[in-house]
């Protein structure tokens, strides 16, 4: 078992979904109540990344995180490092892959929630903020949850761009599902077979978890 390819595994999965909280909170709710000009192309975009191939996207950050590229650039003057093949290229190639995962369950839940019951809150002097954090927040969580839940499975599943933008590096980019490939390649089926196990099983709690988050929602819709 490749304990350090784990951790990397878990800690890319966990800052992932820290960094992706917020922003699925304000652009999912955005997305659901904003009418505004360009609101079709900006669900396109947010969705991008299920249809692309994951080389291909991995090509384009690998390119843009170069030290050639205008933007690598900037990073490393600011930074003092570059981003491929560290864990910050790593982190930020998962934060763009996983948005759809992140942004799109909270999206359907806001849209679920009854216009009334914001109207409601205004009308019982409630602000804007504490309306949303009272009255919308409890009843958008399960889609919440559901968005934390498949970012994480499928940052720890993720392979085709974290090996485009990261490489194989040891402790720093070298993720579960890299590991699984390397042992494979080296013919330790065994070893494979234990991490692919792993992955197996966080992936069918997490489809569990996400089908019942979706059946409770249902039932407290009002």
């Amino acid at each position: 078992m490749d304990w350090t390819a784990l951790w990397v595994s878990l800690r890319l999965a966990g800052l992932t979904c820290l960094f992706l909280l917020p922003v699925g909170l304000w652009l999912g709710r955005l997305l659901a109540m904003g009418r505004f000009r360009g609101r079709t192309l900006c669900e396109a975009l947010v969705a991008l990344p299920l249809v692309m191939p994951p080389t291909v996207l991995g090509f384009y950050l690998m390119m843009t995180f170069s030290s050639e590229a205008p933007f690598g650039q900037l990073w490393q003057q600011l930074m003092g490092e570059g981003l491929n093949f560290t864990f910050n290229g790593i982190l930020l190639a998962s934060l763009l892959v996983n948005l759809p995962f992140a942004v799109q369950p909270i999206q359907r839940a806001f849209e679920h929630v009854p216009r009334h019951l914001r109207e409601a809150a205004w009308c019982s002097g409630l602000s804007s903020w504490q309306t949303w954090l009272r009255i919308e927040l409890p009843l958008v969580w399960p889609g919440v949850v559901s968005a934390l839940a498949l970012t994480f499975a499928h940052t720890l599943g993720e392979f085709g761009v974290i090996l485009m933008v990261g490489g194989s590096i040891d402790g720093e980019t070298r993720t579960l599902a890299i590991s699984i490939y390397d042992r494979v390649q080296a013919f330790d089926e065994a070893g494979a077979a234990r991490m692919s196990a792993i992955l197996l099983i966080v992936s069918f709690v997490t489809i569990a978890l996400v089908y019942g988050l979706t059946r409770r929602g249902r039932g407290v819709r009002v």
